[in-house]
């Protein structure tokens, strides 16, 4: 490998058999032996479906991964993203030697601490102070070395009062924090992290980003991190890699890689037509848009102008009053900024329903944006939620030159009444 890089994934491909423990059956494991010793490939590799969890397939067989190449740098913080399913945890897995993959290989230089699940390589019979060092015997350290840095992965773990207590009575939360101190405190020269740190609390989530920041920019180690909050991976992260049905997505810098994963297809920008997909028993929704006030839905939004949010659908039944909409704003973090509805203003009707709400002039700040589209019955059982169902970006156009162009801290512009006397 070149000198720079510590780790590079070359063609890794995993195939999994549904329904049954293992690779297969008996018979499977045998042709693959007759073929293995004649020099031929496995017979199963040239079968199997996407791993996509929302279809049902037609084999046997899915590819949990397929032809996953990527280089990473030493000191390189790299974020893996995507959906549930999307292969990720795999991938993971197969980069720390926990599993092996059907197809291709990973090279690397040092050592790789994995903190993939809670409790990972810990024994729970054993103490705190025991696992320590069963973990760092696991990674090849000396005990003189582990001793060396013991006091400082207590201090940090927070189980000073616990740390001679089997770790079988620890909380997920103090395993955690356990396992990520050792992991961390170690000096592995790569450090891979699945979505493990979500059971700890706010404030060792904070601890542990600011650690791993450390461990990145301060000591020049490599992290690969997994995790589904966005403000996190783009605080993180250098690089990203977007993972979509097992297959690499988008590779590239993490502001780019978290807009992409957010933002989802480019239709869903500004405004959204619905198919026959989005045709129910009790409705149909058919249209949902964000335009300023006298301009179309293809144009920039403006934060200077009034936004227009239209959503249109047909209400089927004979008791409309008893379904209403809400929407849920979550900003380019993944962040959840506010829930707005219709309920309480008015009732929707049978048949077609064309619905606007108006956002003040200079309420957002300029940003992407995301709404979620929820259709609850009785107020209180939603029959329909769709995430991100469309994504919509406010940009600053009303600032004269020579004032200040920076952007606001925040997303929202709220609009008070000043008074002077």
């Amino acid at each position: 490998m070149e000198k720079d890089i510590i780790l590079r994934a070359e063609n890794i491909s995993k195939q999994y058999r549904l329904g049954e423990v293992g690779t297969g059956t008996l018979t499977h494991d045998l042709n693959r032996w007759w073929h293995q010793i004649r020099g031929k490939e496995n017979p199963y590799l040239k079968i199997g479906d996407t791993n996509d969890r929302t279809t049902k397939g037609n084999s046997e067989y899915v590819w949990a991964l397929q032809d996953i190449n990527f280089e990473v740098k030493r000191g390189e913080v790299l974020g893996i993203i995507g959906k549930n399913g999307a292969g990720k945890s795999t991938l993971l897995k197969i980069l720390s030697k926990v599993t092996a993959p059907t197809t291709g290989s990973i090279k690397s230089r040092g050592r790789i601490a994995s903190l993939l699940e809670v409790g990972t390589g810990f024994n729970g019979e054993m103490t705190g102070r025991e696992n320590i060092f069963l973990n760092g015997a696991i990674l090849g350290m000396t005990k003189k070395e582990i001793a060396s840095k013991l006091d400082a992965i207590i201090e940090f773990s927070g189980c000073e009062r616990y740390i001679d207590t089997p770790v079988k009575r620890y909380s997920s939360g103090m395993t955690v924090r356990l396992a990520f101190a050792v992991a961390a405190f170690l000096e592995p020269e790569i450090l891979v992290i699945d979505e493990v740190l979500a059971v700890g609390d706010a404030e060792f989530q904070k601890k542990a980003i600011g650690k791993m920041q450390d461990i990145s920019k301060g000591e020049g180690r490599t992290v690969l991190f997994v995790s589904h909050n966005m403000a996190a991976v783009k605080s993180l992260c250098t690089r990203g890699i977007i993972l979509e049905h097992g297959k690499v997505a988008f590779e590239g810098e993490i502001e780019n890689a978290v807009s992409y994963y957010l933002g989802g297809n480019a239709e869903t920008m500004n405004s959204r037509t619905f198919g026959n997909e989005y045709d129910f028993p009790v409705f149909k929704l058919i249209e949902i848009s964000l335009k300023n006030y006298g301009r179309n839905s293809d144009d920039v939004l403006r934060e200077n102008e009034l936004i227009i949010l239209n959503t249109k659908l047909n209400i089927k039944i004979n008791d409309p009053e008893r379904y209403h909409i809400t929407y849920h704003l979550n900003n380019e973090m993944g962040e959840a900024m506010f829930s707005f509805s219709n309920a309480g203003s008015f009732s929707l009707k049978n048949g077609i329903n064309d619905i606007t709400c108006n956002f003040p002039i200079s309420f957002f700040q300029s940003g992407q944006y995301f709404l979620s589209l929820f259709i609850v019955e009785d107020s209180k059982q939603p029959i329909f939620i769709e995430s991100d169902v469309v994504a919509f970006t406010v940009v600053d156009a009303g600032r004269e030159l020579g004032t200040y162009m920076g952007r606001e801290p925040g997303y929202i512009r709220p609009q008070f009444e000043w008074k002077i006397q």
